[in-house]
């Protein structure tokens, strides 16, 4: 019997939902104590715990707060040792949680709204049943706890610290909890699901003078209404209406007094694509045109474009492999295909940077109890049900990419 087949046969299913139990004290004590990003120092502590109990031996930080834990296969088999790499997020949300709920937060202005609790405890749920059956299956499994998702993006700090080498990553997989869907339905994309940003500042300059005398100055306020005006061609004309992408300018601020022509305005904003081309096209046309506008009108314009994360870019191969797998588990009707990207940002992109894999996302809804809220929201919760179809999609996943 293949390694693969042995993971399929049913009696996975039974083992995980024989651990539910657990899953749910795990996730209600994750939930009980959210923190934000950079400061999962307690949540960190929960899964070394854990991963200490189960005599997971290899674990080390990363990314300050981030873990790093690897799993060894210790079966037998021909072919080249395969490594895999899961993702689960670790922070929380300044949101103040509905006390009601018996097991909401401990820790005042802090939630777990967006499900980070629930991937953690799957990619502990994968990591206890890895160890217990290491004999049936060989290569490894590094899984990645990692910091502020949320807030500066810990994947990328991952990344440069190592964390995709030593052994060297083949495949890296994530998931999401979406609650625009019920418990039991999965929804996918091929190619790009979550957009790239850049925060961008336009600092625009003219000439102070006496507001009686504008002929005397180089009104910035004027020059800024004309670059704000101009860029809008960036997506209308600029852009192939087929390409993903959205400006927005968020902020305006300049002058000092009613009766004084403005010297200087500054503008912030955010940048938003799907493609790395249109991606740095977009930032040259930017710069181009606030500089040639503004020297129309005698001042002078400067754009600093701050990078955020990456588009997310699933590999289709690997998609056809979460399908193949969903498909086996809860049926091909269970499927839901995303039609368009979200111009939202995931930064499990930087891992899709180094290795091949896929990104889903899985249904936690129940509205017959209530279970409905959507994410970043203080009502969010999930169908705890979830978690153990989670470590089982995550399982066979990974025993599947361990045979590439």
């Amino acid at each position: 019997m293949s390694q693969e087949r042995m993971w399929t046969d049913g009696w996975l299913k039974e083992e995980i939902d024989s651990i539910q139990p657990m899953l749910i004290e795990i996730r209600r004590r994750l939930h009980e104590h959210p923190e934000l990003g950079t400061g999962e120092y307690e949540t960190g502590a929960i899964i070394r715990e854990y991963l200490d109990k189960w005599e997971i031996p290899f674990c080390y930080p990363c990314a300050d707060t981030g873990i790093v834990a690897i799993v060894e296969g210790k079966g037998d088999g021909c072919g080249p040792l395969v490594t895999v790499g899961l993702r689960a997020d670790m922070d929380g949300l300044p949101l103040e949680e509905d006390i009601s709920r018996p097991y909401c937060s401990k820790n005042p202005g802090v939630m777990h709204a967006c499900g980070h609790d629930a991937h953690m405890t799957i990619a502990l749920g994968v990591a206890w049943i890895l160890k217990k059956y290491e004999d049936k299956w060989k290569g490894a499994v590094k899984i990645f706890f990692q910091p502020a998702e949320e807030t500066c993006g810990g994947a990328e700090r991952m990344v440069e610290e190592g964390c995709m080498e030593n052994p060297h990553v083949d495949y890296v997989l994530g998931l999401h909890m979406m609650p625009t869907y019920e418990y039991g339905e999965v929804e996918l994309k091929y190619d790009d699901l979550n957009a790239s940003s850049d925060e961008i500042k336009l600092v625009i300059r003219g000439k102070s003078c006496h507001g009686a005398y504008p002929d005397g100055g180089i009104d910035a306020i004027v020059e800024a209404a004309a670059v704000v005006q101009g860029l809008q061609t960036l997506v209308s004309r600029k852009t192939s209406p087929f390409q993903n992408i959205v400006l927005s300018l968020g902020t305006i601020q300049g002058g000092t007094a009613a009766n004084v022509i403005a010297d200087e305005v500054v503008l912030t904003g955010t940048l938003r694509t799907t493609d790395p081309e249109t991606r740095k096209n977009a930032k040259t046309y930017i710069s181009n045109m606030v500089q040639q506008i503004c020297s129309a009108f005698g001042g002078d314009g400067e754009v600093v474009f701050t990078p955020g994360y990456d588009a997310l870019i699933n590999t289709n191969e690997i998609v056809d492999i979460v399908i193949d797998t969903v498909s086996q588990v809860l049926g091909r009707e269970h499927i839901h295909f995303k039609p368009y990207p979200s111009l939202g940002v995931e930064d499990f992109s930087f891992f899709l940077n180094k290795a091949p894999g896929a990104f889903y996302h899985l249904g936690c809804a129940c509205k017959e109890k209530g279970i409905d809220a959507p994410l970043h929201n203080q009502n969010f919760d999930i169908d705890e049900r979830v978690l153990a179809l989670g470590v089982r999609l995550q399982s066979e996943l990974v025993m599947k990419l361990l045979q590439q």
